[in-house]
């Protein structure tokens, strides 16, 4: 009698196979070791933890650049505050007022409209950490009272 193969008689399989598991694995770890260093470049921002509080008085005035709604520059300490500069003014401006400091660093804040668009602010922001500002600081309105009324 001839020996009758019957379907399914033989063993399935039963390990897992890992290599695509770790080919994938690998490509991932080296697409983070590329792309991590590039996360951390930015501006230095220096943001309130808590509540805020004002500049002390013994400070030197600080520089305060106001981005208005339409993305014009103006800063506190120019010969016409109240008249928009340039990028390349600002930058000149607060430069060689930096500059003048003892060994004590000015205030340098930023005070933007709430309807500028994001990228002036930072554009100012940049522009002051290239003209030598250490931290840069941002100015905001108060919040509402709630208990009032």
């Amino acid at each position: 009698m001839a020996h009758m193969h019957q379907p399914g008689s033989r063993r399935p399989m039963s390990d897992i196979n890992v290599v695509p598991f770790i080919d994938v694995m690998l490509v991932l770890l080296v697409i983070f070791m590329i792309t991590a260093p590039l996360l951390t470049q930015g501006v230095k921002v220096d943001l309130p933890k808590t509540a805020a509080k004002a500049i002390d008085d013994q400070q030197k005035e600080p520089l305060i650049v106001t981005v208005d709604s339409a993305g014009n520059f103006y800063l506190n300490l120019a010969d016409k505050p109240n008249q928009p500069i340039t990028a390349r003014t600002l930058s000149y401006l607060v430069t060689s007022q930096l500059s003048k400091q003892g060994a004590e660093q000015r205030p340098v804040l930023v005070r933007g409209d709430k309807n500028v668009n994001y990228g002036k602010v930072v554009e100012a922001m940049v522009l002051l950490q290239q003209a030598g500002a250490k931290s840069v600081g941002l100015i905001t309105q108060p919040a509402p009272d709630k208990n009032v009324g």
